[in-house]
């Protein structure tokens, strides 16, 4: 399976670099992965609603201009969906037995996603009801995926 991880801004902390190299390096055998890095916005200290919005769609605009599309579209935002590890493995072993044989993972900045994106996504998903740094997002996220491969592979990381 083709999996995308967009995010707004660069991974810049070591630890999270190495954590994000480990997992990739494990996924490799049973996914393809790419990441896609989105310039991330300014953002003043003191911002108006419209600012935040207009910021957020500024971040936004070049990837949904490029008309990338996967075959399945998971937006991550704190007001998503829980799930369990073996819930989100079951999800990702469903979509490669449906054949959609691509995930995109749209993870936002500071601000969050646009509404559009959430809107368009085929699953709004909440890694949790606590805030984390976005950068951090993508290594729990790739974890998340690589102990959802070990799931549907009967690999006993998981356990």
């Amino acid at each position: 399976m083709q999996i995308t991880i967009v995010a707004v801004g660069k991974v810049r902390e070591p630890f999270v670099k190495d954590g994000v190299h480990v997992y990739r390096s494990r996924l490799a055998p049973c996914h393809t992965l790419t990441f896609i890095d989105l310039p991330e916005e300014r953002v003043a200290a003191r911002i108006s609603p419209k600012q935040k919005t207009a910021i957020i769609e500024a971040e936004w605009s070049r990837f949904l201009e490029s008309g990338h599309r996967a075959a399945v579209t998971i937006a991550l935002d704190p007001g998503g969906i829980l799930l369990s590890s073996e819930e989100l493995a079951s999800r990702m072993n469903q979509y490669e037995l449906e054949g959609r044989g691509s995930v995109a993972f749209l993870i936002g900045g500071p601000l969050g996603l646009p509404a559009a994106v959430r809107e368009q996504a085929d699953l709004v998903l909440s890694l949790s009801r606590m805030t984390f740094p976005h950068q951090l997002v993508r290594l729990i996220l790739i974890e998340q995926l690589y102990r959802a491969a070990c799931i549907n592979r009967n690999i006993p990381y998981h356990k």
